[in-house]
């Protein structure tokens, strides 16, 4: 037990000394994130699975706080409503469950923050294709090589590992950083 205990976060302490390799894009998306806020758009998230439960997580730091006072952000996890996500996946399919909500709430100069640990699952690319064809811009949270989503997305921010977990561990710790650097942005004016 203690051997997988050590070899678990040995692995996390491996994935986690990549990412200080990828500052500028998370500080890109910080920025894009502030602007969009600054000009009274809306972050949508979306995911599934532990990545639905991670959507949750950022838009609560985002509306709420993270660390400081400042003014709520407009920010919507399309993971919450039982209602939309059963009757949407009844009537059109899984595939549609976020494309539909993308089109029903996203705006032009809205961002939408589109987490696949895999890169490549359908009802994730499906809202981000639709984001970018009504002017959000699109940002992937991904895992592996990026899979068939990266290409679809503005910023990408890829996590080249396949152990979902340890990807969801620094698509959160990525997700934080992104949290506190918007604070500091919007907390100064």
């Amino acid at each position: 037990m203690e051997e997988n205990i050590r070899t678990v976060i040995e692995n996390h302490i491996s994935i986690a000394k990549a990412l200080p390799a990828q500052w500028g894009l998370i500080g890109q998306i910080a920025s894009v994130v502030a602007g969009a806020a600054r000009k009274g758009g809306k972050i949508l998230i979306c995911g599934n699975g532990g990545s639905a439960a991670d959507s949750q997580h950022i838009a609560a730091e985002l509306v709420g706080r993270f660390k400081k006072e400042r003014r709520a952000i407009a920010a919507l996890a399309l993971t919450t409503d039982t209602s939309v996500l059963t009757s949407i996946s009844n009537d059109y399919g899984f595939e549609k469950v976020f494309e539909r909500q993308v089109e029903a709430h996203g705006r032009r100069g809205d961002v939408l923050i589109a987490i696949s640990t895999s890169g490549s699952s359908p009802n994730i690319l499906a809202a981000v294709s639709k984001a970018r064809e009504m002017g959000l811009t699109a940002i992937g949270f991904l895992g592996r090589d990026g899979g068939t989503i990266k290409p679809v997305c503005d910023l990408a921010l890829v996590i080249e590992n396949a152990d979902t977990a340890r990807v969801q561990e620094m698509h959160i710790l990525a997700a934080h950083i992104i949290c506190g650097l918007v604070e500091d942005s919007l907390a100064a004016e």
